[in-house]
């Protein structure tokens, strides 16, 4: 009696890429569900401390636009921190919106500074909108690195929104290791700056 081949069977050698890739999802899953939040809060201190670097050491004064952005980006370190220790599910709720509006902000921001494409906004006071105090290869300046800043939290906030949807997770304390590392972030980067600013 012959054996007839089913659709199920496997050539010798072969591989399934389901459970392969399944695995890649949940490992991809878990990363942002346990790091994405930690991730965006680094962003937002790097980005908050900058802006301050380059204003109070480096002498920039910022323009109208520049505050603009400064004042969607300043709130997100408290609220992602704050959405860290209470383990809040909704933060993206809370972050999205200025994240989102920030980036519009500088994008209008850097088209003003790069392109013509724009008519100017009525800057008559202080420093012109349209200064640029920073040009690194030609596309990279102040701008720029508002808009990728406030990109990279986005993409994060969503990431972890969409990956700890399944989780359950423990009662929030102020002593856990989530805990520590946020604080840990903070106090390492604002302390790098500072030590930057005293040296220059």
């Amino acid at each position: 009696m012959s054996v007839t081949d089913t659709p199920s069977s496997i050539a010798v050698g072969e591989v399934p890429d389901g459970p392969i890739q399944a695995a890649e999802e949940d490992r991809l899953s878990a990363f942002f569900a346990s790091y994405g939040r930690h991730l965006a809060l680094l962003q937002a201190i790097v980005a908050t401390c900058g802006s301050l670097f380059m204003s109070e050491a480096l002498g920039w004064p910022p323009c109208v636009l520049c505050w603009y952005q400064r004042i969607l980006m300043y709130p997100l370190v408290a609220l992602i921190l704050i959405g860290i220790l209470r383990r809040d599910r909704g933060l993206h709720l809370y972050v999205l919106p200025l994240s989102l509006s920030g980036a519009c902000i500088s994008l209008y921001h850097y088209l003003l500074v790069k392109t013509d494409w724009l008519p100017p906004p009525p800057c008559v006071d202080g420093i012109p909108c349209t200064v640029d105090y920073l040009d690194i290869l030609g596309f990279i300046n102040v701008p720029f690195m508002a808009l990728t800043a406030f990109l990279i939290i986005s993409f994060l906030m969503g990431a972890t929104a969409v990956s700890i949807g399944t989780r359950t997770e423990a009662t929030p304390s102020l002593r856990d290791r989530q805990a520590i590392a946020a604080y840990a972030i903070i106090v390492l980067v604002a302390a790098a700056f500072i030590g930057w600013g005293i040296i220059v």
